[in-house]
């Protein structure tokens, strides 16, 4: 098992940049598929983006795609989501999650270990 704990959110004018990162627990953070997902008070959690075990391969949603870079540093036990250029619409609490496998994937429910999120917040 891992545990997550996802830090860097706060509040941000549209148009500005933030960056996530979410330190996890353990010796085994490189056997697992790393993930960004987020939800909107009264929306469902949606997926953001998604990073293979070594880093080679990532997966976004279009909604941050050319926005947004998921990247991951193994020695550090440590996942990134660099987010740019803003919207209001990316207002949400932010949750990364951890999928022991080979195979990305922007289901949810095949991620086994979540962190407890962390604000973001974009002003218009």
């Amino acid at each position: 098992q891992v545990q997550l704990v996802e830090s860097g959110g706060g509040l941000v004018q549209a148009g500005g940049s933030l960056r996530l990162s979410c330190a996890a627990s353990g010796r085994t953070f490189s056997t697992y598929v790393m993930g960004w997902f987020r939800q909107a008070p009264g929306k469902e959690r949606e997926f953001v983006a998604a990073i293979t075990r070594s880093g080679a391969m990532t997966y976004y949603a279009d909604s941050v795609k050319g926005r947004f870079t998921i990247s991951r540093d193994n020695a550090k036990n440590t996942v990134y989501l660099q987010m740019n250029s803003l919207k209001p619409e990316d207002t949400a609490v932010y949750y990364c999650a951890a999928r022991y496998g080979v195979s990305i994937t922007s289901t949810p429910d095949e991620y086994s270990n979540w962190g407890q999120g962390t604000q973001v917040t974009v002003s218009s």
